[in-house]
């Protein structure tokens, strides 16, 4: 059974694996963190959030300061699909923002059945809709 569990994301719980929901690629073991297996582009914050003010006559411009936040964009590493953006400290490692118990999803979804699953998901037309 593939529980969904974010737009883009869900666990197969015979192969316990994350898949994209989109080309269905597998991205890493579902006991750890996703985004091991996502290809990752560190953004420079200046880049998504420009300076209002004139960075050559003033310190302070409204843009965050990369020496103190970075911007990570996280992708299927299969579509392209931006799966997560993360806001983070330089040099510290991406969040593990959900830590699974297999074990539990697993009874849970057991006493559920499979017409308990939502029928909603991206539905995504390779070439149409949707772009990267």
């Amino acid at each position: 059974m593939k529980i969904p569990m974010t737009e883009y994301l869900r666990i197969d719980l015979e192969t316990e694996k994350w898949e994209c929901r989109v080309c269905d690629h597998e991205i890493a073991p579902a006991e750890g963190n996703y985004k091991e297996g996502l290809l990752v582009h560190n953004r420079d914050p200046r880049e998504i959030h420009p300076p209002i003010l004139d960075p050559e006559r003033y310190r302070f411009t409204f843009s965050p300061d990369p020496e103190w936040v970075r911007i990570l964009e996280f992708c299927c590493p299969k579509c392209g699909t931006q799966v997560e953006t993360e806001y983070a400290i330089p040099g510290h490692p991406p969040l593990w923002d959900m830590q699974v118990d297999l074990p539990a999803l697993k009874a849970q979804w057991a006493a559920r059945g499979t017409e308990a699953l939502p029928d909603a998901g991206p539905a995504v037309i390779p070439g149409r809709g949707h772009s990267h």
